[in-house]
């Protein structure tokens, strides 16, 4: 970490003396808040209702931000134009006739869908089915019974997960499928999950979207949740092991189709004869929540921002008359809100090659500036900001254009949920841009374009710009922190690729 810290301290002294070039300058006056304002009004409009994965508002989304980058002539770089095309299968849940009714004794209680969560799948009955009621963090009791499991339902409530990092989450998400797969030893017709942390159910979503190529590991057992406080009075009430109570659930089998999901790619192809075959790559995710019910969610700051960012960006740089020595992609991905899908299938088809990618900086929330502790003017942070050498690079883009790159205490915390994780997991530095990573209406109706800091955020834009444009000329290049613990599954990814890489 010592070594970061040096460079940092050496970009922080010569900040006073570091000033934009005239090139530098004309190619970010290019930015211009009513230009991003204008981008966001469209994108973040009811017309695209959510630009939810898959939708037509998400495809109409995608023409639009491939519109731009035609305009910018910008070489397309997908296997269809500006297109990067998959073609997955969507299960969606039929919720036709649908009934889920627990007894126990005098005691009856019917669920609506709403208070249910389940992944869509085969068709599952249930008809007078035993319930079995185990204890999460005491299993020794269920195990005991053996065989008389089998074909009931094992109902429990499930240790709730608080993470406060990624690498917690997927401890916490190992040691829950730990103790889900000693209770499938058993073989239960289901597990039926009390969850006391979400009120609602999921009525199955919006469908599980899958990559065929991609073989699914088959679930250990089949699960449903109950929410709500009638399914707690329910569950509270029952007595441990054979509870006399029952079950009587219809689900119908779920449908599956094909769609076809779409990241947005276009290239400007650097100038410097071996370095153009290197790439800075900037990227956003242009989906968002889409529709639930009537409601729409426009997700204008998540991540309509980011997306226009790298539109007004790329747009700028393609006026310039001396392109930068490296290429830059561009690049927009979908079903981020669903698990950074597209970044996901980027990462597993790359559009330039891994290694000859020297950085990804991602763009998230870069609108709001209405923070819970206060206005974030004229700053922005970068997930897991000791990681890697790219946050110096911003932090001296910062200096330069009056914008203050910051190190958040929830950065690390971020570093994993977001699509620089994909560009991380290969080996690339890569790290997300954001003003807020926490700001009111998150993933709700209320983040409308109107609510934007116009202003500031061109601000930030034009200190991407100035970032993108020194990666696309520096030698050497961003590097993984060695001295950070956290960065170490990254910096391996790294030292795979490093045998292959070109001479920095």
């Amino acid at each position: 970490m010592h070594k970061l810290i040096a460079a940092l301290a050496l970009f922080a002294a010569s900040a006073t003396a570091a000033t934009l070039t005239p090139v530098q300058s004309v190619t970010l006056e290019r930015i211009s808040a009513d230009s991003l304002r204008g981008h966001l009004s469209f994108l973040a409009s009811d017309l695209l209702e959510g630009r939810g994965t898959p939708s037509r508002g998400q495809d109409l989304a995608a023409e639009y931000i491939a519109a731009q980058y035609r305009r910018a002539g910008h070489e397309p770089m997908g296997d269809d134009g500006y297109f990067q095309t998959a073609t997955w299968t969507i299960t969606q849940p039929d919720l036709a006739g649908f009934a889920f009714t627990l007894q126990s004794g005098a005691e009856r209680l019917a669920l609506t869908p709403a208070q249910v969560s389940f992944a869509p799948g085969a068709a599952l009955d249930a008809n007078g089915v035993a319930l079995i009621k185990a204890r999460w963090n005491d299993l020794a009791p269920l195990e005991a019974l053996g065989t008389a499991v089998r074909g009931k339902v094992v109902l429990v409530e499930p240790a709730p997960i608080l993470p406060q990092t990624m690498a917690e989450y997927q401890k916490m998400l190992a040691a829950r499928d730990a103790v889900l797969a000693r209770i499938a030893r058993l073989q239960p017709l289901m597990v039926l999950l009390f969850d006391s942390q979400e009120a609602n159910g999921n009525a199955g979503g919006r469908g599980e979207l899958r990559d065929p190529a991609v073989p699914k590991a088959p679930a250990a057992v089949r699960l449903l949740s109950m929410h709500g406080g009638q399914a707690a009075r329910f569950f509270n009430a029952l007595p441990d092991g054979d509870s006399g109570g029952t079950l009587d659930l219809h689900l119908a089998a779920a449908s599956v189709k094909q769609v076809k999901l779409r990241n947005v790619a276009a290239l400007l192809r650097g100038s410097d004869p071996v370095l153009k075959d290197t790439y800075v790559v900037l990227s956003s995710h242009y989906d968002h929540l889409g529709m639930r019910t009537d409601t729409i969610f426009n997700g204008a700051n998540d991540d309509g921002s980011g997306t226009v960012a790298v539109i007004e960006v790329a747009s700028a740089l393609a006026a310039m008359k001396e392109r930068p020595k490296r290429s830059v992609l561009f690049l927009n991905v979908f079903g981020e809100e669903l698990g950074m899908l597209g970044s996901a299938y980027y990462g597993r088809h790359p559009l330039v090659p891994v290694r000859q990618t020297v950085a990804d900086l991602n763009l998230e929330q870069l609108g709001r500036t209405d923070g819970m502790h206060g206005p974030m003017l004229r700053k922005a942070a970068l997930t897991g900001f000791d990681f890697s050498g790219l946050p110096a690079v911003l932090a001296k883009a910062g200096s330069m254009t009056g914008v203050e790159i910051v190190k958040d205490t929830q950065g690390d915390r971020y570093f994993g949920a977001s699509d620089n994780v994909a560009f991380a997991a290969l080996g690339v530095p890569a790290h997300t841009l954001s003003v807020l990573f926490e700001f009111p209406d998150y993933h709700q109706p209320g983040d409308q374009w109107q609510k934007i800091d116009y202003a500031n955020m061109a601000s930030i834009s034009r200190t991407v710009a100035l970032g993108v444009l020194m990666l696309a000329d520096a030698m050497p290049t961003p590097q993984w922190n060695a001295q950070q613990p956290a960065a170490a599954p990254y910096l391996n990814a790294y030292k795979a690729l490093a045998p292959q890489a070109p001479a920095k």
